[in-house]
C-alpha cells in the first residue's frame, strides 16, 4: 500500500465525515490520535467536544437547537483505568470496547456486538480505534475497525479488523465517509496509511486546517510520550 499524504486526503475530500487517526511520530517519541467530527445539518454541526476526568464526550453547544441526541451525543474517547489503554471511537461502542475489556474482554469481542448506525439510507459505518501502551518497554501497539452495511444493504453488517505495528512517521486515517454524497457511500477498503508528524500541535493544525471549513466542527488530538511523560491533548471546537 502507497504511503498518503493526509493533508492532500482531507483537503481533497469535502465531507469524510467522522474519522481516526493513529499512529507513531516520526521520531518514534510518542503515539498520536487525532479525531474529527464534521455535519451537514444543524444538528450535527452543533456540537462541541468536552474533556472529562477519563475521557472526552460530544456536547450540544446550543441546548436550545438540539433536536435529536442520537448518534451525535456520545463519547468518543475514553482510557481504561491505569492508563494503559486509549479507546477512540465514533459513536457510543467506545463506552462497549470500555466495558468490555474493563471485564477481561477484548476490542474484537466488543465490536462482535455492534453493528452500523441506524441512520437510513446512509447506514453509517462505525469507526473504532484502540491503542495498546507498553510504557516499560516505551512501546505501543493499535488497532482499528469499521462495521459496515454490506453494500448499503442493512440486512448484512460486515465487520472488519486491523492490527498495526507502529512504524515512526507512519500512521493509519479511517473515516465514516469516501466522499460527500445522497446516501453518502461508506468508507471502503484497508485504513490510509498517512505520513505522521511529531507534535500534537503538528498535527492538530494538519488536520483543522485541511478539513473543509464548511462541515468541519471539532477536533480532539492526543499525544503520548511512550517514555511515561505526560501526555499532551488539543481541543478545537469551531462553536465558540
Amino acid at each position: 500500500m502507497s504511503l498518503f499524504d493526509l493533508k492532500t486526503l482531507l483537503s481533497e475530500n469535502t465531507y469524510p465525515g467522522r474519522g481516526i487517526v493513529i499512529g507513531k511520530s516520526a521520531d518514534g517519541k510518542c503515539a498520536l490520535i487525532a479525531y474529527f467530527i464534521m455535519g451537514r445539518s444543524e444538528n450535527s454541526r452543533n456540537r462541541i467536544f468536552e474533556r472529562f476526568e477519563n475521557g472526552m464526550r460530544t456536547k450540544a453547544f446550543d441546548e436550545s437547537k438540539l433536536s435529536d441526541p442520537h448518534l451525535i451525543i456520545y463519547n468518543p474517547y475514553l482510557t481504561t483505568k491505569g492508563g494503559n489503554i486509549d479507546i477512540i471511537t465514533n459513536g457510543d461502542q467506545t463506552n462497549t470496547i470500555f466495558d468490555f475489556i474493563n471485564n477481561g474482554k477484548t476490542f474484537e469481542d466488543a465490536l462482535y456486538t455492534r453493528e452500523f448506525e441506524d441512520d437510513a439510507p446512509n447506514f453509517t459505518p462505525r469507526i473504532s480505534g484502540a491503542l495498546y501502551y507498553d510504557f516499560e518497554n516505551t512501546d505501543f501497539s493499535y488497532k482499528l475497525s469499521i462495521l459496515k452495511s454490506s453494500n448499503g444493504r442493512p440486512e448484512a453488517c460486515n465487520r472488519y479488523f486491523y492490527n498495526y505495528v507502529p512504524e515512526n512517521g507512519i500512521g493509519h486515517f479511517i473515516h465514516t465517509y469516501k466522499c460527500d454524497g445522497n446516501p453518502i457511500p461508506s468508507f471502503y477498503g484497508e485504513p490510509e496509511e498517512v505520513t505522521m508528524p511529531n507534535t500534537a500541535e503538528e498535527l492538530a493544525d494538519l488536520v483543522w486546517n485541511n478539513l473543509n471549513e464548511d462541515n468541519k466542527v471539532s477536533l480532539f488530538v492526543r499525544a503520548i510520550p511512550l517514555d511515561g511523560d505526560e501526555p499532551t491533548e488539543i481541543i478545537i471546537n469551531k462553536n465558540k
